[in-house]
Formats: C-alpha cells, sequence, structure tokens
C-alpha cells in the first residue's frame, strides 16, 4: 500500500472534492514549475540554461505523490509547449520540445514520477531516502535530456553540454529541497502530536 504523500494529508475525503482538489493542485503545481523556470541564466557555451525548474519538478513529485506530481509536469510541458510563455525565459511553442533541450522538458514528467514513486512507498521518510529520491530525481532529468541534447551535439560534447556545468547547481537545488521537505516533516510531526 503507497504512503500518503503530503497533499494526501489535506486532500477532501470526499469523492467529488478530492478531485477537484485533485485538478487543482495539479494545475497549480505546474504554474509553480512554469514559475520557477523563469528563473534562468543562460550560458553561452551551451543551449541548456540553468533554472529553478528541476527544483520544482522534485519538490512536485515528492509533495503530490506519483500520479499527480508526473501529471502537474505533464501540464507544464503542455501548457509551454501550445505557446504559453512557461519556459525559461519567459518562452513557449513546440520548438522547445523538438530543439535540443526538449529531452529535458520529457525528463521533468519522469522525474516528478519517480520522485513521487519513492515518496509513495516512504522512501522519503528517512534523511537518507530523501536525500537518494532527490538525487534519483534529478539524474531522470537527464537520461532524456542528454540522449536528446548528443542528437543536436553529438554524443561526445552532450555530457559536457549538458550535465558537468549544472552538477553543482544541481547540489544546491537537492540541499535546497532536503531542507524544504526536512522542515516539512517536522512541522507535520508536531502538528500530528498536538492533534494526538
Amino acid at each position: 500500500m503507497a504512503s500518503p504523500v503530503y497533499a494526501d494529508l489535506v486532500r477532501p475525503a470526499s469523492p467529488p472534492l478530492a478531485r477537484v482538489f485533485d485538478a487543482a493542485v495539479i494545475a497549480g503545481f505546474s504554474l509553480l514549475i512554469a514559475l520557477s523556470a523563469q528563473v534562468a541564466i543562460p550560458l553561452p557555451f551551451t543551449p541548456v540554461p540553468v533554472t529553478l525548474q528541476t527544483l520544482a519538478i522534485i519538490l512536485t513529485g515528492c509533495l503530490l505523490g506519483s500520479g499527480r506530481g508526473a501529471l502537474a509536469a505533464a501540464a507544464y510541458v503542455a501548457e509551454g509547449s501550445l505557446g504559453l510563455p512557461f519556459f525559461s525565459g519567459g518562452t513557449g511553442g513546440i520548438a522547445h520540445l523538438l530543439g535540443p533541450t526538449g529531452g529535458y522538458l520529457v525528463g521533468c514528467v519522469a522525474a516528478a514520477y519517480v520522485a513521487g514513486l519513492c515518496a509513495e512507498q516512504g522512501l522519503t521518510r528517512k534523511q537518507a531516502g530523501l536525500l537518494l529520491t532527490l538525487c534519483a530525481a534529478d539524474l531522470v532529468v537527464y537520461v532524456p535530456g542528454l540522449a536528446w541534447l548528443s542528437i543536436f551535439t553529438g554524443a561526445a560534447r552532450a555530457a559536457a553540454l549538458g550535465f558537468l556545468p549544472f552538477v553543482i547547481g544541481d547540489a544546491l537545488k537537492i540541499a535546497a529541497a532536503w531542507s524544504f521537505l526536512m522542515a516539512a516533516a517536522m512541522i507535520t510531526s508536531r502538528a500530528r502530536e498536538r492533534s494526538a
């Protein structure tokens, strides 16, 4: 049986209200991901910018679970692909999905799913499990990202352009997500103790 994720703690028990809640959190988190993508630093030597998008993606998965997390990430990709200015730098359009960074966008959906699945399995309840979950979800973004980027740059250059420049930033984003989720766990634990 799946462990409840944070969204489940406040999800209404009534099925009609639960469906409305699910739709609202999926839409809301797709907007959070879009906002995080606007914090972008273009690098002159690579088509891949530094953004806060991966931070939002891994938090989305951990907070919403695999299904809602992946749907929120997929909604973000769909909204941006349809032309809404949701991708880095306030851009949008299908060209981003088909361009050099398209694999990373696909990887975002998979990463949210993986983070959510780990949370549902209870792996995020302990500090080490949470850290492993965040690292794994972050790396999942790179699998389709580097594969797709290599079509444009060649396999030999893909890691140099699409992975290595982002290692330090990803470590900082993982640390931020870990800190946020550990604080959320402490607050939730204290609230449960008070209500018991």
